[in-house]
This record gives structure tokens, sequence and C-alpha cells, in this order.
């Protein structure tokens, strides 16, 4: 089984906020390579809860790449990978929307939550949670450093996989009852149609 495992780290509540990037490399059920980068957000608003989170602030911006300049030198790990987080919905909101926010064209790309994966496979765990999944399943984790969480994710997905003897994600919906999704593009707001007298004033000379 071969995916891509993603984490992000977000200065703030926005979803283009991300300030790094974690990204661990399966192929045959084993992590082959692991990444993380920083990631200048484009409002540089750093909130103190979240970077009492992850330890990441403003002041460690200098020098380093907005996410569009980023997007040139991974993007191929990406390539007919399918691609895989804890939680995915946070983690997949963030690549969507920076990807819109910086106009940058992709693909169709496949996804699935760790989270899902390992309540097929594990159960009665007290907690689906990254930390508890990797205490109980003896994976080292730095929480909430990207790269350590994105292969810690990793490595929960591939021991999934494995439970189920699943060789691609094609075999997904079959042997785990689990279906990929698309990582769709958000639609432009829709502009709001003036009430019918502000549209005749429109017109009157």
């Amino acid at each position: 089984m071969d995916f891509v495992a993603i984490d992000f780290e977000t200065a703030n509540a926005s979803p283009t906020s991300a300030c790094e990037l974690g990204l661990a490399v399966v192929r045959n059920y084993k992590v082959v390579e692991s990444h993380s980068w920083l990631i200048k957000p484009p409002d540089m608003y750093f909130n103190v809860h979240h970077t009492r989170i992850h330890g990441i602030t403003a002041g460690d911006m200098d020098g380093v790449p907005t996410f569009d300049l980023l997007w040139t030198d991974i993007r191929d790990y990406f390539k007919d990978d399918l691609i895989v987080a804890h939680n995915a919905d946070f983690d997949i909101n963030v690549l969507r929307n920076l990807l819109q926010h910086y106009q940058l064209p992709f693909d169709n790309y496949s996804y699935t939550c760790s989270i899902k994966l390992a309540r097929r496979a594990f159960n009665g765990m007290l907690s689906y949670g990254l930390k508890n999944l990797s205490k109980e399943l003896g994976i080292h984790l730095d929480h909430h450093k990207a790269e350590s969480d994105a292969t810690a994710c990793a490595m929960i997905a591939s021991k999934a996989f494995q439970t189920y003897k699943v060789t691609g994600a094609h075999e997904m919906p079959l042997l785990m009852n689990v279906t990929p999704n698309q990582i769709k593009t958000i639609a432009p707001p829709r502009a709001r149609l003036k009430p019918r007298r502000e549209r005749w004033r429109d017109f009157r000379f």
C-alpha cells in the first residue's frame, strides 16, 4: 500500500494560516521518507493559543517561503498518491484553501482520514486521537511537530491497511467499507441579486 500522510500546523484559526507542513511517504506499508517545512502565512498573525500548542512564532518566519513557492517543490509528492491525514477534515481544508488562495492548479486528489481507518481496524480504543493511538500502538510521537504527527498518522494508517490486507486505494471500499473522498474546489460566493426595486433604480436616467 502506497500513500502520503500530511499534517498542518496553523498560526491562527484561518485555514490559509498554515505555518508548518509535515509529510510522510509510505511505500509497501513502510515510511520511507519524511519531511517538514515551515510556511509563511499570508497575514502573519500568530494566535497565542496556537503558538502555545506548536511553538512556532512570527519570529521563525525570516526567510521562510509562502505556500505558493513551497508548492513548486512539493507538489510531486501528491501525484497519483492517496493522501491520509488524522482528522482529515482539518488538514484537507487547509490544503484546499491554500491551493485556492494562491490560485494554484491541482488534480482531483483522493484522501481519507486515519481516524476512520483506525476505527475500522482497532476496536475498543479509549480515544482515537493521535496521541492515544500512538501510545496504544507503540508509535513514537512528538505531538504537534508536523513531521512527527504526519509520520505517526502514516504508521497508524499502514497498520490499519495491513489489518485488512488493503494493497491499493481502490480496495478500500470493498475490504474496509471506507471510500476515499475527493478534494474539490470551493465555489466562489454568488453575487447577491439586488431587490427588484434597487435594480429598477440602476436603469433610471
